[in-house]
């Protein structure tokens, strides 16, 4: 596995090389800024990156707006993102789309070694891995997470798709489906989950971390 960090603290990015390499992932390169990033990944090809929201310049969005533009790019491009706190819009804005290899983690999960290094493994092969508090803060303003249950088997199929980023056109040819029925089914879904429509929500978002966050056979939170 090829892998960049890009992390402005130089402790925290010097101790994540040497953590992959002692677990024989090869680290082509670690950075400071988010241009760096980009530069690195078009020269290297790696198959994950794992990125510091907040970075050099403005240390507001650099880090995640650089991630966000890796994926649009190559979306089979394995992403991990490191955040000092939760940051909503940011979690929101990385799970729509594509949400195969993805992960989102509070920098305090670096800590447990094996947990992180078991995430870096589990992105890179496809996986979705969400931190927990995020997780917990985004479902906070709705019920509904039991609702998975209710679902019917179809349902449960659509939104797995869902959950692997698939648009309802992508929906509708797996399942064989018409673009009418599967939009049918999404509606469903919402409303038994209990997701109203707002303008501060993504809907489909909210249903995948739902759908994540209901069991480990389902995903990983």
């Amino acid at each position: 596995m090829r892998v960049i960090i890009a992390e402005d603290s130089v402790l925290l990015r010097e101790g994540l090389v040497r953590l992959l390499a002692h677990d024989g992932i090869d680290v082509v390169a670690s950075v400071g800024d988010a241009q760096a990033l980009l530069e690195a990944v078009a020269a290297h090809r790696p198959d994950l990156v794992i990125v510091d929201v907040r970075m050099p310049p403005t240390h507001t969005d650099e880090g995640i707006r650089a991630a966000l533009q890796l994926r649009r790019e190559d979306p089979a491009l394995a992403v991990v993102v490191l955040s000092q706190y939760v940051e909503e819009r940011y979690a929101v804005d990385l799970l729509t789309g594509e949400t195969r290899g993805v992960a989102y983690l509070l920098k305090d999960r670096v800590a447990d070694v094996d947990e992180f290094l078991r995430t870096v493994h589990t992105v890179a092969d496809g996986g979705t891995i969400l931190d927990p508090e995020v997780v917990s803060q985004l479902l906070t303003r709705r019920a509904g997470r039991d609702g998975i249950d209710l679902l019917t088997r179809r349902e449960r199929e659509v939104l797995g798709l869902m959950a692997e980023g698939r648009s309802n056109a992508g929906i509708a040819a797996a399942l064989h489906l018409s673009d009418s029925a599967v939009s049918k089914h999404i509606n469903a879904i919402f409303s038994t989950l209990d997701i109203p429509p707002a303008s501060t929500d993504n809907r489909r978002v909210l249903a995948v971390l739902t759908y994540l966050s209901s069991g480990p056979e389902r995903g990983h939170s």
